[in-house]
């Protein structure tokens, strides 16, 4: 009788595991685009997914990437699902132009803005503005990326051309260097302020500025890119820099497949917000973020689920 009672509790101990295990929701893992190792995009991104993920119940997965370009490309392609762009990066790509000339992508979708990346532009003592430019060495990042044409709509606000400067294609790092070594006189920098490759550039004997653009060449930006705002880097973000230096940012942009699940999508923007204050303890760029810089991105639309959640708060 003892033995017919103990299996008859194993059999109904193992029904209730096994009806346990069966009624467990699966937690579906979503991959998330970043940029370089050493950029801000991997920081972030990695800040963000226990914490997202844990709230929204997913697992999200931080992917190493070539950053905005690739990342889209890389959702085109079905390769990731989420992904933190250039929000003039997404225009070219939407409209397939600059950038995405011949190539249009419109398999993604909007997410929400998380913070500015900002157009740095670090020059020699001498050189007062950026039309100072003309006849100079000049680093406006790799070829073909965003950065290059942040210098060159810029450069354009000034009536110059890639023409009037003697161009250096080079990425943060190697244009921090060229600069320390005299190589060049200038370089682009489209990244959050502070930016690593700057602040190291400003602890070594190497003396530099942060030139400005005054409000009439914002206005001329804008009026050809609306995707630009105007933004002040605050004295002291560099060591040396004492005077707030006016300038642009883009946005650093979250977006997705547009074919995500719409409750998946909605979960995920609900626990960037909800989450906001454990974000920012995991990552500073958080602290920019909220709702009305979030939603003000520019042409390519929401994903459903993100614009659900932004009808409920708004």
């Amino acid at each position: 009788m003892k033995n017919w009672k103990k299996a008859l509790a194993l059999v109904l101990a193992l029904v209730c595991v096994l009806t346990m295990v069966s009624c467990k929701k699966e937690t579906t893992t979503y991959k998330f685009a970043s940029g370089g190792t050493s950029g801000t995009y991997y920081a972030v991104a990695n800040a963000m997914a226990p914490i997202i993920g844990n709230a929204a119940g997913m697992t999200i997965r931080v992917d190493s990437t070539g950053a905005s370009k690739a990342n889209i490309q890389l959702i085109n392609n079905g390769e990731v699902d989420f992904a933190i762009v250039q929000n003039d990066v997404m225009d070219y790509a939407y409209s397939g132009t600059d950038l995405f000339a011949g190539e249009q992508i419109t398999s993604f979708a909007t997410v929400g803005a998380v913070y500015a990346e900002v157009c740095q532009i670090i020059a020699t003592p001498d050189i007062e503005t950026v039309a100072d430019l003309k006849g100079k060495t000049v680093s406006i990042g790799d070829s073909g990326s965003g950065v290059e044409f942040n210098a060159i709509q810029i450069l354009a606000a000034y009536g110059l051309t890639k023409e009037d400067i003697t161009v250096v294609n080079a990425d943060f790092g190697n244009s921090s260097e060229q600069f320390k070594n005299g190589s060049i006189d200038a370089f682009f920098c489209t990244a959050g302020a502070p930016t690593t490759n700057i602040t190291d550039l400003a602890s070594s004997a190497k003396e530099f500025k942060l030139l400005t653009i005054d409000d009439e060449h914002i206005a001329a930006l804008k009026a050809d890119y609306p995707f630009y705002s105007a933004y002040s880097i605050p004295a002291g973000t560099y060591s040396g820099i004492e005077e707030d230096a006016q300038t642009v940012a883009v946005k650093a942009t979250i977006i997705c497949k547009a074919d995500l699940p719409e409750a998946d999508v909605y979960a995920f923007t609900k626990a960037l917000f909800d989450k906001k204050a454990e974000l920012e303890g995991a990552h500073a760029k958080f602290k920019e973020l909220n709702l009305e810089y979030a939603t003000d991105v520019g042409s390519v639309p929401f994903h459903a689920g993100a614009q659900k959640y932004f009808d409920e708060v708004k």
